[in-house]
């Protein structure tokens, strides 16, 4: 992680840290850090703030189990305010929804980035009667095979049929070839980082 200074003197100690899902971008909650939570989160790799109304520090997840793993920290230019990317295990949210803003404030293509993730474990773990394992299990030709089965559906689709019914195609395609990307090692995002690379 990069080495940053924040600014405690600002807030009387304490400075504002909104807590992004890591994958998916979804902003997660808004907590407060002194320099002591930041040390905590850092050596830990547990989110933990300093709670204002208890007056003490405390690990997100420290009571309900729904702990946030650290990804990595940064701060605002001005060094008064923190994002924190983390993964969630479980809710975030004290009332069960993944974020304390509510379970509709994800972006909608975060999404793909969990897929992907599922995709993964998918791979490394080969769950049994799971129909991914036996995608993995059927090699990269019948892999292949499958992106373009889907491709061709998805063509016809846009061409002979609803809306409905190119959406589902699509859907079908983009996760063959999630598939088959994380057979030759690949990763969703590398595809992203492909496309943003010629976009600029």
């Amino acid at each position: 992680m990069s080495e940053i200074r924040p600014d405690f003197a600002k807030g009387d100690g304490l400075v504002p840290a909104v807590v992004q899902h890591a994958r998916t971008g979804e902003v997660l909650m808004l907590g407060y850090m002194d320099a002591e939570a930041l040390a905590k989160t850092r050596q830990s790799g547990l989110v933990t703030f300093y709670s204002r109304s208890k007056r003490r520090l405390w690990t997100k997840g420290e009571t309900s189990g729904d702990t946030l793993s650290l990804v990595d920290v940064r701060q605002d230019c001005d060094a008064d305010t923190l994002l924190v990317r983390a993964l969630p295990a479980g809710p975030t949210c004290h009332t069960g929804t993944s974020s304390c803003f509510g379970d509709d404030v994800a972006p909608a293509l975060g999404f793909l980035a969990e897929l992907d993730a599922l995709v993964a474990s998918r791979h490394a773990e080969r769950p049994q009667g799971s129909y991914t394992t036996r995608l993995f299990e059927g090699g990269i030709r019948r892999m292949a095979q499958k992106v373009g089965e889907e491709g061709v559906e998805t063509a016809l689709a846009a061409v002979a049929e609803d809306d409905e019914a190119l959406l589902g195609e699509a859907a079908d395609l983009v996760f063959h070839l999630m598939v088959v990307l994380r057979a030759r090692g690949l990763g969703f995002e590398q595809v992203a980082r492909k496309l943003a690379s010629r976009h600029r």
